[in-house]
């Protein structure tokens, strides 16, 4: 017990190299950030097409999506995780024996983006939703009076006009996939938060490795806010600031 509690601020315990556990924290930060990227893309790309869905869509599948956002938003996220991690492969493999294919073992790094696209793609829906009724309707329709196709109204007038509007939303919504990461540690992906976990129960030194990974974890929210930073104000370029 003596030599455990003298080892629990011990410093050397986070050496990059063996028998520190720094190097491991460190790529289990890379494997978190590799999740929150994926995933938060994945969900970007179901946002926008949730929002233009249901903004735009017919009845049926203004329904649908009504589903999806208010059952991802409704159920708490490690129930989901759980669910979308272990359920999502087998329905994968479901699909793939239908059509006579052979299975396929889905790695834990896709299955973690993919499980993180999903919850991302929820939320993603309603702030550009949002961000999108804020766009003023008359850029809209002299984008059409132009004859400009409906794809290029939404690439070229819609998505520019309505981003300054989604930013502080999707900003947020990034530094939640960056804690969400931990939640896949109950999976066993070996993210920081896992790995941490298994330095800690290695070593006894808990409240050094918990306190490493909160330094970790603040380091890349500050990281994140210094580039949301530089996007919000690339965005909102040439837009008047009204008092």
């Amino acid at each position: 017990m003596a030599a455990a509690n003298g080892g629990m601020f011990d410093l050397g315990l986070l050496a990059l190299t063996a028998p520190g556990w720094g190097g491991a924290m460190l790529w289990g930060l890379v494997q978190s950030i590799e999740l929150a990227v994926g995933g938060y893309l994945v969900g970007i790309l179901l946002g926008i097409a949730g929002a233009f869905g249901k903004l735009y869509g017919g009845p049926i599948l203004r329904d649908l999506l009504e589903i999806y956002t208010t059952l991802i938003r409704a159920v708490p996220e490690l129930v989901l995780i759980l669910l979308l991690y272990y359920a999502g492969t087998d329905v994968v493999n479901a699909l793939l024996s239908l059509a006579g294919l052979p299975s396929v073992d889905i790695s834990g790094l896709v299955a973690g983006i993919f499980v993180i696209g999903v919850v991302q793609g929820a939320y993603s829906t309603e702030v550009l939703r949002g961000a999108i009724k804020a766009v003023p309707p008359g850029q809209i329709e002299a984008a059409r009076a132009y004859g400009m196709s409906p794809l290029k109204v939404m690439t070229r007038v819609t998505l520019p006009a309505m981003l300054p509007y989604a930013i502080p939303g999707l900003s947020n919504l990034w530094l939640i996939a960056t804690k969400d990461t931990a939640l896949l540690a109950v999976v066993g992906f070996s993210e920081l938060t896992l790995v941490t976990r298994q330095a800690a129960g290695s070593t006894k030194a808990y409240m050094l490795f918990f306190c490493a990974a909160g330094l970790l974890y603040l380091c890349l929210t500050l990281a994140s806010n210094v580039v949301i930073g530089i996007i919000e104000r690339r965005s909102r370029r040439g837009i008047a600031e009204h008092a």
